[in-house]
């Protein structure tokens, strides 16, 4: 049995669905319920910490050999909601995404090519099986993408400082019909106001993922592990999801000045965040 380390596992951020009970088929409905009421349910750095322990094999087992049959659980408007870890399918999902990451030799050293070349064919054979499904949970290493933010407004901001060996939660949530409605009037501003590109594909791509849940889901985005590179000031300070949603109310009234200084806000906070990555 593989020993799991305690050491925290930073720095990534996640946008989660949670759907309700309803909106899964038996028999996999009545396991979320059983669940859910069980009432103690692991977190986003147990799942992280299972992966790191699945990397010290030789060789390393990159994604996990069967799909987890845990989830987080939430309550909106006094309905459970689940959001499924899915962490087999996110794990071929990341590989597919770390050979523009790290140059060939390192990726080699990382996880040899049999191994990969083993791993895509299994993620290839499952999604002939599968080819619909799709995951509740969307991640994102030392950033946090606009077009997130734009489904969130600064009222549903939470943030609790931690305390002693509890470390600082900042996260937002907003019932799915919000979550559409906002980014959808966003995507309509920026194909006004600017020509398409980086910014009106990331709404596309998150409005396509939403569209894919039932509409009495709860949104949430975490800030996970990036709450470890951020100082409690800037925690405290942090108002993304205002300066996201001040820029596009500007674009939207012509007030170019305005969208480019809460949009530069925006960009320095999140520059300084990515340019630790590279810190020695």
């Amino acid at each position: 049995m593989a020993v799991v380390s305690s050491v925290i596992v930073p720095y990534a951020s996640y946008l989660r669905v949670y759907e309700p009970l309803a909106a899964f088929p038996e028999p996999e409905r009545g396991h979320w319920q059983r669940y859910a009421e069980r009432g103690r349910t692991p977190g986003a750095q147990d799942e992280l910490r299972r992966a790191l322990a699945d990397l010290v094999p030789t060789p390393p087992v990159p994604v996990p050999v069967h799909e987890s049959g845990d989830a987080f659980v939430a309550e909106l408007d006094g309905v459970v909601c689940v959001c499924p870890w899915r962490t087999r399918l996110r794990g071929w999902q990341a590989l597919e995404g770390l050979a523009g990451q790290f140059p060939e030799p390192v990726l080699d050293a990382l996880l040899p090519p049999v191994v990969r070349r083993q791993a895509e064919a299994d993620y290839e054979h499952w999604r002939e099986r599968n080819p619909d499904a799709r995951p509740w949970i969307l991640t994102s290493v030392w950033h946090i993408p606009v077009s997130w933010f734009t489904v969130f407004s600064d009222e549903e901001r939470e943030y609790a400082p931690g305390e002693g060996a509890t470390a600082p939660v900042l996260r937002y949530r907003t019932p799915m019909v919000q979550a559409r409605r906002r980014l959808a009037r966003a995507l309509r501003t920026l194909r006004d106001r600017i020509d398409e590109g980086p910014l009106t594909e990331g709404l596309v791509d998150v409005g396509r993922w939403l569209e894919e849940f039932h509409p009495r889901s709860l949104v949430e985005l975490d800030y996970g592990g990036l709450v470890h590179a951020l100082s409690q000031d800037s925690l405290e300070a942090d108002r993304s999801a205002a300066d996201v949603a001040e820029g596009i109310a500007a674009l939207r009234a012509g007030d170019d000045t305005g969208a480019e200084e809460a949009y530069g806000r925006f960009t320095e906070r999140w520059r300084a965040v990515k340019e630790r990555r590279m810190a020695n």
